[in-house]
């Protein structure tokens, strides 16, 4: 029984030393609390209204808006777009096709369209930490990741454009 009553007593210093006071319920029997003093405050007619700070413009990794989504200028580049895609095997090691639409760029996001014998493949992905990392890869991207996640630009190239044709 006694290691109970340790611990209340270490948790009610460890409350009173973060600023938060003893909470009744583990104050001694008998004790009182000390009630607050109410201090008078201007009236609503004194007050200067005044404006919250304003906020700083996002900023993005790559720098690139939101919309619309832009050429990305090599960053990241179609090569690495096809390395990535080789990587994850959703292109042979041997491919040598070519990137025919991107990468297109918003936020951290990139959107690609890729030529290969069996039509158009379309790539999206992100930059993490400065990798690329695939979200999504197929003839329709425009999965529930790309259109809760992407900003507007990847969304409005992957999701109301009418699909890529070669």
């Amino acid at each position: 029984m006694r290691r109970p009553t340790h611990l209340l007593l270490l948790a009610a210093v460890a409350l009173g030393a973060a600023g938060c006071g003893v909470p009744p319920e583990l104050n001694p029997p008998g004790s009182t609390v000390p009630t607050p003093s109410v201090t008078s405050s201007p009236t609503p007619s004194t007050l200067v209204p005044s404006l919250p700070p304003a906020l700083p413009t996002p900023t993005t990794a790559t720098g690139f808006p939101d919309s619309p989504a832009v050429a990305c200028g090599g960053r990241p580049s179609a090569a690495q777009v096809i390395t990535l895609l080789k990587r994850r095997g959703l292109l042979a090691s041997s491919y040598r096709g070519r990137v025919t639409v991107g990468p297109l760029c918003a936020g951290t996001w990139q959107w690609s369209v890729l030529d290969t014998s069996n039509g158009p493949l379309q790539a999206v992905s992100e930059i993490t930490d400065n990798t690329l990392r695939l979200v999504t890869a197929g003839t329709d991207v425009c999965s529930v990741e790309v259109r809760a996640g992407a900003p507007a630009g990847i969304r409005a190239a992957a999701c109301d454009a009418s699909p890529p044709s070669l």
